[in-house]
């Protein structure tokens, strides 16, 4: 079997509530899915086909891989370790999030060792692309930059094409294009994302880094979705990842 020479990161997909903070977090089962990104692990996920999977159990909400290790409320609600989800809901039942030594061994416990993976990952000869898998709202949440806004079927985030160079992203483009029967109008280069800390800090190297944005709308609708179980028909997860597969595939045949 071919085996792509591809790294993918996927932070987002978990939603466990590390003992540490259990019994802290007030957050309900629905708030907490609607922070993450729900089932892109089952979507993302390609096992032996690529060269590196790297994917977070923990829940967004509580330990964020995509943002920096000072990035903290108060300033930042949304951070790192987070006071209140993306949509302006509170996680913890105090209101402020956990207290500075629960921050710091969330970030000691989950945080530094996913990126230690990473780093070590991106040193590997072998791999020439790395895409940070994610999965967006269909219309923006209040904290982000495009609030209130549609969103695209997928945007690729380059950091205005410092990460990535245009050749590459184009083949991708296309390859998402073909694989997912869109338009190249529905895939968008760094907007609304330009990809975040993750491509920022692993993307300055020799391997060009792409953060991959999925709308939810292609899985969260309800002609797949129960919002009452918050489950997805598990054909459809499976196409979706039958049609990434197909992308990545295109991008060495």
């Amino acid at each position: 079997m071919t085996v792509l020479p591809i790294l993918l990161s996927i932070p987002h997909g978990g939603s466990e509530i590390p003992a540490e903070v259990s019994d802290l977090v007030s957050a309900s089962r629905e708030e907490l899915f609607d922070d993450g990104d729900p089932f892109t692990q089952e979507i993302y996920d390609l096992g032996t086909e690529v060269a590196w999977v790297f994917k977070a159990d923990v829940a967004r909400a509580v330990v964020d891989l995509n943002r920096a290790p000072q990035d903290r409320p108060p300033k930042n609600p949304d951070g790192v370790v987070k006071s209140h989800t993306c949509f302006g809901r509170p996680v913890y039942s105090n209101g402020s999030g956990p207290s500075e030594r629960l921050t710091s061994v969330l970030l000691q416990c989950y945080y530094y060792p996913y990126h230690a993976d990473l780093r070590a990952a991106n040193s590997d000869r072998q791999v020439l692309l790395a895409l940070d898998c994610h999965s967006m709202a269909a219309t923006a949440p209040p904290v982000a930059p495009d609030a209130g806004e549609s969103r695209p079927l997928f945007c690729l985030g380059t950091r205005d094409g410092v990460t990535c160079p245009p050749n590459l992203l184009a083949a991708l483009r296309e390859a998402l294009a073909m694989a997912f029967e869109c338009g190249m109008s529905d895939i968008r280069l760094d907007d609304p994302f330009k990809g975040g800390y993750i491509t920022r800090t692993h993307g300055v190297g020799r391997v060009p880094w792409v953060q991959v944005e999925m709308n939810r709308s292609l899985y969260l609708d309800p002609q797949w979705f129960d919002r009452a179980t918050l489950t997805v028909e598990r054909a459809r997860l499976a196409e979706l990842h039958a049609r990434f597969s197909n992308a990545v595939f295109r991008l060495w045949s």
